[in-house]
């Protein structure tokens, strides 16, 4: 398992350095229009107009965090600038000047980086008043026109709607790298959810699996060894049936270890070719009969009832049978002992596999500790459980009123139209 870090790779990546360089050239381009603005003022005639100007020029560094605000300011001064040309015989600003300019400047910050959607419009409409005041003066203020024909009047109104479609459409692009941005990030964070979804997933599959060879194999082996110390010299034949068990469950304990192991190394029978890649256990309701017949061999009195046929159930539905009784029978051999009665049953319920196994607890009630495993569930209920509800039904367990205890699973059937995956042993054994 890999260790998750907050780096981000990939196309967030590529995005968060494209966005550092876009930065950069933000700044670049804010010191070049005060650059500019400032050289407007330069060239004007008045020295009020270098104060107005350079006043503007000074706004505009403040346009990426406060267009709104810039664009008020910028207009304040241009009307100042507009008053003072109109009231003053010497004349003291130049109307038009070069730095207005600053006002198409200011009007661009809004359209471009304004939040609110209303505020670019608002903007192109305020400046186009704005102009169209300075065609036609103020009247009763003496503030005189400064466009003289409506010639000179639709050729700045011209510009400005240039200017604003240009912001606008740099703003449409801006958003759109934003969302290519988050959609990237999304993505990366959506991955590693997956992922870290797929591994706990693919660890409770080995867990269940590791559990069902294990705990069942071992609950058998150690039962029939200690029967065959028993037994060892007063029935030789006996104690060497046992050992015949152990032999035979331990192979079958490392077989089924080794295709674990496979799996772990080459994957779900995708590593290498057909002859390497591993081999799943195929497992059908004919492997209950060899687990009933080593829980008698190991003691128990076990009754096996199944009124259903393999070919009507498809594999993934045989191995979730097989796994439930398996591991109920380990559950019997464990805690109700050798010489404890158990009744296995399967059969067909309205399109829904039930799977039962009853025990009589050997004779004995049940404990405190029992009724805390039953409310909490120990790995074997778990892995049951997990395995019934992975099929698509439930499983309850619990004592039973007296001795015993009571496995309960329910596996909904699949539809006729599968009849070709039931021959598929690509179960999970």
């Amino acid at each position: 398992m890999s260790t998750m870090t907050t780096e981000p790779r990939g196309p967030a990546r590529a995005l968060l350095l494209n966005g550092a360089a876009r930065r950069v050239a933000a700044r670049l381009c804010d010191v070049l229009l005060v650059l500019v603005v400032l050289a407007g003022a330069d060239r004007a005639d008045s020295e009020l107009d270098l104060v107005v100007g350079g006043l503007m020029a000074l706004c505009l560094l403040l346009r990426r965090r406060r267009p709104g605000a810039v664009l008020a300011a910028v207009l304040a001064l241009g009307a100042a600038q507009f008053a003072l040309h109109g009231l003053s015989d010497t004349q003291p600003t130049t109307v038009p000047a070069p730095y207005d300019v600053a006002v198409l400047f200011a009007m661009m910050s809004v359209v471009h980086h304004s939040r609110a959607a209303w505020m670019p419009y608002a903007a192109g409409v305020t400046v186009l008043t704005a102009s169209a005041l300075g065609a036609t003066g103020v009247p009763g203020t003496g503030m005189e026109p400064f466009l003289h024909s409506w010639q000179d009047l639709t050729l700045l109104w011209g510009m400005t709607i240039a200017v604003w479609l240009l912001a606008y459409s740099l703003q449409a692009r801006r958003l759109y790298a934003e969302s290519q941005a988050a959609r990237a990030r999304q993505a990366e964070r959506e991955r590693a959810h997956l992922v870290r979804i797929a591994t706990a997933e693919e660890r409770a599959e080995i867990a269940r699996e590791l559990h069902d060879v294990v705990a069942h194999s071992l609950a058998v082996m150690t039962l029939q060894a200690d029967g065959a110390g028993y037994v060892l010299r007063t029935s030789p034949d006996a104690a060497a049936a046992a050992l015949k068990v152990i032999a035979a469950t331990g192979r079958d304990a490392i077989d089924d270890m080794h295709r674990i192991v496979r799996v772990l190394r080459h994957g779900d029978g995708d590593g290498g070719g057909p002859d390497t890649a591993p081999r799943r256990k195929a497992v059908t309701l004919g492997e209950i009969h060899t687990a009933v017949a080593r829980a008698r061999a190991a003691g128990l009195s076990v009754g096996l009832s199944i009124e259903t046929g393999e070919e009507r159930l498809t594999a993934a539905e045989q191995v979730t049978a097989f796994r439930i009784v398996q591991e109920s029978l380990t559950n019997v051999l464990r805690h109700a002992g050798t010489g404890a009665k158990a009744d296995v049953r399967l059969w067909e319920e309205r399109d829904v596999l039930l799977v039962t196994v009853v025990d009589d607890g050997g004779g004995r009630l049940s404990h405190d500790g029992d009724a805390r495993v039953a409310r909490r569930g120990g790995n074997g209920l778990v892995g049951m459980r997990e395995r019934a509800e992975l099929a698509g039904g439930g499983l309850e367990a619990g004592p039973r009123l007296g001795p015993g205890w009571r496995v309960c699973a329910r596996i909904p059937r699949r539809m006729d139209d599968d009849a070709g995956e039931r021959n598929d042993p690509g179960g999970r054994g």
